[in-house]
């Protein structure tokens, strides 16, 4: 094999993210440059964040296609526009398991083993963190190692990993540096700590043991909500005689609003307790059982007038979130809106109480840049984004964030 390629940081972060989309988004991938530039800039598993123009990721992507790295392609279908696809694959030749934390340590700089099996979820899980040691020591092994093992450093209880394909900063340095190392980084891949299974599973017995004090506190929010209420009946209008839907749509009260406002609307929720509530609530409405990730298109029309994901993308991890909305922006009918809703923020909080009840929940808060740029990775166009501050009087202690996009017409 010829020498490894050097990479600057902008080279690392650009390729990083092109073989991360290459698994967690294969239906949009290779990237237009509008969604390596917004995959580029996430806010979130990004380490450090950058602010790149277009300009820039462009030039970076062309010097990387005369090293023979990146290719550079017409899309196969719709509008003849230009699109990235990286081959340093085709270079390095790493088994599936290698690829995932070759991505995560261009992506997110020196980890541990244990930080890297938590983040690998989506690109490759891992059994356990003997595994991912297992697979760093081969990718270390190689006559020309592909990764090193750093020194552990005063209060780490473990080595961390870094590539070898370029420089790679071990730490801050500069007046930021202590601020920042006194803030504990926040585990956005929390909810997959266990797997999603059991992820999936918590959710629904949370959910479960709630159902009729959630629906008897929420079911009459709308009434409280005079922004929430003006997006919904414009998404009304804009579906028109085409089908809606809204996913996670727990007792029903969205669902019923949208349908009171001239929608053909119905609910999906994965809780069979909640499409109960929801049913006996508003009883003229149609509520099934489902999965959001499973969403398919109507029976009667060529796809959804409308999606939504009103609050219930709250408890994925970072890595499943783009495959969510990609998931979900699927089935839109040409022109057809895609909504989501949720909590604006960084931090991921753990729920063990609710209604009264035992829980165990993670709710992970989204930065607005993020929930764009995954709208963005979808394919989808034409992206709003509003953002609320907490109503007093509800009781909330976060902001919430509003957003949504467009599939193209044909």
């Amino acid at each position: 094999m010829t020498d490894l390629p050097e990479l600057d940081a902008v080279e690392q972060r650009v390729l990083g993210c092109l073989l991360e989309k290459q698994v967690t988004v294969p239906a949009t991938y290779p990237l237009t440059l509008n969604a390596l530039r917004s995959a580029c800039n996430q806010t979130s598993s990004r380490d450090p964040i950058m602010d790149l123009d277009e300009r820039t990721v462009d030039v970076t992507a062309r010097a990387l296609r005369d090293r023979g790295l990146l290719r550079i392609v017409w899309a196969d279908t719709g509008r003849r526009v230009l699109k990235y696809h990286q081959t340093l694959t085709e270079l390095l030749t790493p088994a599936d398991d290698e690829k995932a934390l070759l991505t995560l340590l261009l992506l997110r700089g020196p980890q541990a083993a244990g930080e890297l099996r938590t983040r690998a979820e989506r690109l490759h899980p891992f059994p356990g963190r003997d595994d991912v040691e297992a697979c760093l020591q081969r990718l270390a092994s190689r006559p020309q190692p592909l990764v090193r093992r750093l020194d552990r450093r005063p209060g780490q209880q473990d080595h961390r990993w870094v590539h070898l394909l370029g420089p790679v900063p071990e730490g801050l340095t500069g007046p930021g540096a202590a601020a920042a190392a006194a803030e504990p980084e926040v585990d956005r891949e929390l909810p997959l700590a266990e797997g999603a299974d059991a992820r999936d599973d918590r959710v629904r017995a949370a959910y479960s043991a709630v159902a009729a004090d959630y629906a008897d506190r929420l079911a009459g929010e709308l009434d409280e909500l005079p922004f929430e209420r003006w997006l919904l009946d414009r998404i009304a209008v804009e579906a028109g005689d085409r089908p809606v839907v809204e996913v996670g749509c727990g007792p029903g009260h969205v669902t019923a609003y949208l349908a009171a406002a001239g929608a053909d609307a119905r609910g999906l929720d994965l809780t069979p307790a909640m499409v109960e509530q929801a049913r006996a609530r508003f009883p003229g409405v149609r509520y099934d059982v489902g999965d959001l990730t499973r969403l398919i298109r109507p029976e009667y029309a060529d796809g959804w007038g409308a999606v939504l994901g009103w609050y219930s993308l709250i408890h994925l991890a970072d890595s499943e979130f783009p495959a969510a909305v990609a998931a979900l922006a699927r089935p839109l009918a040409p022109g057809g809106v895609l909504v989501l809703a949720g909590h604006a923020g960084h931090d991921v909080r753990q729920l063990t109480t609710w209604f009264g009840h035992d829980v165990a929940l993670d709710v992970v808060l989204r930065d607005r840049a993020d929930v764009v740029a995954a709208l963005v990775a979808a394919g989808l166009t034409d992206v709003e984004w509003y953002v609320r501050g907490p109503v007093g009087s509800r009781e909330e202690t976060t902001d919430r964030c509003y957003a949504l996009a467009r599939r193209a017409p044909r």
